[in-house]
């Protein structure tokens, strides 16, 4: 090399990164036209870490602190430049600095209901989501398994691999855990334990350790939430076939409500004349049925303001019954096994008691 190359070339004494707090995860420090002076200082800051690439080859890492730069202190380095003795000439390495702070609020959730097994509704689609934090804890790993040698690479640039991975897990992370999904909406902290369990193997294959990870909702798709409210309401009134005809005479009344206040569902009479309806055939099918499985159940009495809509009806209080009457009893018990108000076991017993009672 020349005298005036030798002059024209910048020698680096200090090597250190301060943070912009940009959300930088990794920075290569620039070289382009220098090189390290022997005995130079790398300055690490608290929640940094360096580390020195030589010829593409991951060699020495530095924690926080002040370093001076020798072959007792590169010894990684020492070995790859074949530095019998102290070095006294400067040299090339590229340096990269990485933040070890943790990088909080990451945001996860499922774009789309996922399927998983569960031990009470066998298959169920929900959705979910919440928030995760986590630090770099390996920078040789991070180095060559993400970021390579990129000049900056940020929170930004992992986000989407970070969400893959939860949502890769989530199917997992329950099934693994063995609890039913009631009780993970229940409690939504062991939901959220049993993901870091599954997920914390995964952020360390690629060199970051997961702090903390949140889950601040867990639901079903709309239309499988109907069915479950429905389960609910059902085991709530039992098998009482007239307390589930109060229930869901119950859940229309709001809907009426509303109706009436937007003026959309007719004359507020005639909204009463059909709720009133409504109610004298919900207490005439239970009792109906009251009277075909058990036997012996008193007429239920039609309700006030229902005889305007319908004539009141009196059953049968005795136990046979017609084929006309079979068929359309055999016709609501299908209605509510499609609903799943029943199960198949209890339509077919229901189905048999019947068959015995023809006229």
């Amino acid at each position: 090399m020349g005298l005036m190359d030798f002059i024209k070339k910048q020698f680096i004494d200090i090597i250190q990164w301060t943070e912009s707090g940009d959300g930088t995860l990794a920075w290569r420090f620039p070289m382009a036209g220098m090189e390290i002076q022997n005995g130079a200082t790398l300055v690490v800051r608290e929640s940094q870490m360096a580390l020195f690439v030589n010829e593409g080859q991951v060699a020495d890492v530095f924690g926080p602190g002040t370093h001076k730069l020798t072959t007792q202190t590169l010894p990684v380095l020492t070995y790859l430049k074949n530095w019998d003795k102290l070095f006294q000439s400067p040299f090339k390495s590229d340096v990269y600095f990485f933040s070890t702070r943790q990088q909080i609020d990451c945001k996860w959730g499922t774009p789309q209901p996922i399927t998983i097994r569960d031990a009470d509704f066998g298959a169920v689609r929900l959705r979910a989501f919440g928030n995760y934090s986590y630090r770099v804890a390996d920078p040789k790993r991070l180095h060559t398994e993400i970021s390579g040698t990129r000049e900056i690479y940020s929170v930004g640039d992992l986000d989407g691999q970070l969400r893959g991975l939860v949502l890769q897990n989530i199917s997992s992370a329950i099934a693994g855990s063995g609890v039913a999904f009631l009780d993970l909406a229940a409690n939504q902290l062991q939901f959220a334990q049993a993901l870091t369990t599954q997920l914390t193997p995964e952020f360390e294959r690629i060199g970051l350790k997961l702090e903390v990870m949140t889950v601040q909702n867990l639901s079903l798709p709309e239309e499988l939430q109907k069915v479950l409210d429905q389960k609910i309401g059902m085991g709530m009134v039992g098998n009482d076939m007239g307390k589930f005809m109060q229930y869901q005479t119950a859940q229309a009344i709001p809907k009426l409500a509303e109706g009436v206040g937007n003026g959309n569902g007719g004359s507020m009479a005639g909204d009463a004349m059909g709720l009133g309806a409504g109610l004298a055939m919900g207490q005439l099918l239970a009792q109906q049925l009251q009277s075909g499985l058990g036997g012996g159940a008193h007429p239920a009495a039609v309700p006030a303001g229902a005889t305007a809509a319908i004539t009141p009806v009196t059953a049968p209080a005795v136990l046979a019954m017609s084929p006309d009457e079979v068929i359309a009893m055999l016709e609501k018990l299908g209605d509510l096994k499609a609903k799943g108000i029943l199960t198949a076991e209890e339509f077919d017993a229901k189905k048999v008691e019947l068959l015995k009672k023809l006229v």
